[in-house]
């Protein structure tokens, strides 16, 4: 991963607008729209400035989701609607605007984050059909790309982490990964996600940083071969019932 730092400052002075000198083509995320009444918003839990910071370049693996989670409601509160420019991040706050580059032709969208995911290993953002379409990524499925941060919330503020164990169908082999780990990086949480199947995720400790997370990542994965860090800002306490289902 690589970094094109950019005062968060001058990011909160920006708002959506686009940095200037781009030449490349993109589109512009749409306004949000006011969540549904019987869903009100979550108050976003912005990460710290260094931790919105360090994503600005970071290069990786770009997904699109569309049906069947078109319709429901994203992390944030709000509809997820497959024909917005919005995306999903694993950390990164709700609110944040991102400049997303497919690094295989150079064309770019302008997304806001609104959800969760992907919870895939080796991918870094998961983008609405629509964002997908604008940069011709739809037939291919997914496409190498950098992330360039032209937006965050104004009012960053403490977050925890957690990492993601592994993802699992069969609720008793997420039960029984969570019952191993339990000691070592507690707490431990299944949480389940989707419906029709759902799959039940664990996640492992709790820490507030970025840093200290990738570094229990690093932990968690010489146990079970996978690990990634996920925002727990979305997420029930432990021993709470539930879990956000996009």
């Amino acid at each position: 991963m690589h970094s094109l730092r950019v005062p968060l400052a001058l990011l909160l002075a920006a708002g959506l607008v686009s940095m200037p000198g781009c030449a490349k083509k993109h589109a512009r995320a749409a306004a949000a729209p006011p969540p549904p009444s019987s869903a009100p918003r979550q108050r976003p839990r912005p990460v710290s400035p260094g931790d919105i910071q360090a994503i600005d370049g970071a290069t990786g693996v770009a997904s699109w989701y569309g049906v069947p989670y078109d319709g429901r409601q994203a992390s944030d509160g709000e509809i997820y609607d497959m024909e917005k420019l919005t995306a999903a991040h694993r950390t990164l706050p709700f609110g944040t605007v991102l400049r997303v580059t497919n690094l295989s032709n150079g064309e770019s969208v302008d997304v806001r984050v609104i959800d969760r995911g992907p919870f895939v290993e080796g991918r870094i953002i998961d983008l609405s059909k629509a964002a997908a379409r604008t940069i011709h990524m739809i037939g291919p499925g997914t496409a190498r790309v950098r992330l360039n941060l032209l937006a965050a919330p104004s009012d960053p503020g403490p977050s925890l982490y957690a990492v993601q164990a592994g993802s699992f169908q069969d609720k008793s082999r997420a039960e029984r990964l969570r019952d191993s780990l339990a000691t070592e990086f507690a707490p431990v949480r299944l949480v389940p996600r989707g419906a029709n199947p759902t799959f039940w995720r664990v996640l492992a400790g709790e820490r507030p940083t970025l840093e200290q997370a990738n570094s229990l990542a690093a932990a968690v994965r010489r146990r079970t071969g996978e690990a990634f860090v996920v925002s727990l800002e979305d997420v029930p306490a432990p021993g709470t019932p539930g879990g956000k289902s996009p």
